[in-house]
């Protein structure tokens, strides 16, 4: 399902060519063993490396199969499919400080998954070698965590393995690790690991002192009593169906159904929030959204902060929670929702700030709790 191109094969070079050269090290690459200070030198001891502060920026990269990301907190992942599309996946997530630990998760299709019982095992197996597992619950599609203990050395051995599988029931689904190596060093590299006792790939002695981000920090303000504002069966202020993007918004809106789903919010004394819908397809509806004062007057496009940087006032299968003050999207890249973006706002007092975004690339049947997340706040 995953298609490889030019720069993504060089990357995957790259990264498997300087984890040859580390494995490679021999005798003759040893160094010298430092000369003693001659007798009645004073000995000073050598500073201790400063913090490497790691990137807020987010970032996604593909290595052949694999595809590895770290959000704006220097958090990151990796998520590898199955060989034969569609029969399952396996992630790892790894938080920033030098001292976390890995978990790794695997999913199944299997053909009866809803029969399958929720503590039936899940086995993973790299190169013969067999890693101890729990089942996760609550999961639409069956799905393992390898045990805390054996994470660590679960990932190491993705990294130089030549074979894995995942079992569920009777069905056994071969997982590829091509581009797995690369996937890791890359987040080895993202989060100051390289050549640390806690690298995923890239082990060593050297000591580990990083500096995560700092999150930003979103505070929502007071929920504040709805009255006649909802979900349904809204009717749009006359100030917003005579803007031309509004109508144009509207016309595209062929099914009178889906014309019919305004829905709107009071944000405060003064605000209120209006979504035109803008269409539908088999299980996506888009909504244009307005910003006004009362009673609809002087409407304005929403600017919703994205990971990327940009701003956008359109979204798919939005809706408000007034308790929470939350703007909740899900654009689905199919039907069955395991793949697409994923996005939270919180209303602030006098704007929407991003809560939380996740992004799946590719649809393997990766449940959207455990999409990979591009930006998160605290």
């Amino acid at each position: 399902m995953t298609r490889m191109g030019n720069s993504a094969r060089l990357l995957a070079a790259a990264g498997l060519a300087a984890l040859a050269a580390s494995c490679g090290r021999g005798e003759g690459d040893r160094k010298a063993p430092p000369t003693p200070p001659a007798s009645g030198t004073p000995v000073v001891a050598a500073p201790s490396e400063p913090a490497v502060a790691l990137s807020a920026k987010s970032e996604r990269k593909t290595f052949r199969d694999w595809k590895a990301s770290c959000d704006n907190g220097a958090a990151c992942t990796a998520i590898a499919p199955s060989v034969v599309d569609g029969r399952g996946w396996l992630l790892v997530r790894i938080a920033p400080e030098p001292t976390a630990v890995p978990e790794v998760l695997i999913g199944v299709w299997t053909q009866d998954s809803e029969k399958l019982a929720a503590t039936a095992p899940i086995a993973l197996k790299i190169d013969g070698r067999a890693f101890r597992t729990e089942r996760v619950a609550d999961t639409d599609i069956p799905t393992a965590r390898v045990v805390g203990a054996e994470a660590l050395g679960a990932v190491r051995a993705l990294a130089s393995g030549r074979a894995a599988t995942a079992t569920a029931g009777g069905d056994v689904v071969t997982l590829s690790l091509s581009g797995g190596s690369a996937s890791l060093l890359w987040i080895d590299e993202r989060q100051g690991r390289l050549d640390t006792p806690g690298a995923l790939v890239r082990v060593g002695q050297r000591t580990a002192s990083v500096q995560p981000p700092a999150l930003p920090q979103v505070a929502a303000a007071p929920a504040v009593a709805q009255g006649s504002f909802g979900d349904s069966g809204q009717i749009l202020p006359k100030s917003i169906t005579i803007l031309p993007a509004a109508r144009a918004c509207l016309a595209d809106s062929a099914n009178p159904s889906v014309r019919d789903m305004v829905f709107s919010a009071k944000l405060g004394p003064q605000q209120e929030l209006w979504a035109v819908p803008c269409g539908a397809g088999a299980y996506n509806i888009s909504f244009d959204l307005y910003l006004t004062g009362p009673d609809g007057v002087g409407p304005v496009r929403a600017a919703l902060p994205q990971a990327d940087g940009a701003t956008t006032a359109s979204v798919v299968n939005a809706r408000y929670d007034p308790d929470s003050r939350t703007l909740v999207a899900f654009n689905k890249g199919r039907g069955i929702g395991d793949c697409g973006v994923a996005q939270t706002w919180a209303w602030t007092g006098r704007a929407f700030a991003l809560v939380l975004e996740q992004e799946m690339e590719d649809c393997i049947g990766l449940p959207p709790d455990e999409w990979p997340v591009s930006w998160r706040s605290r």
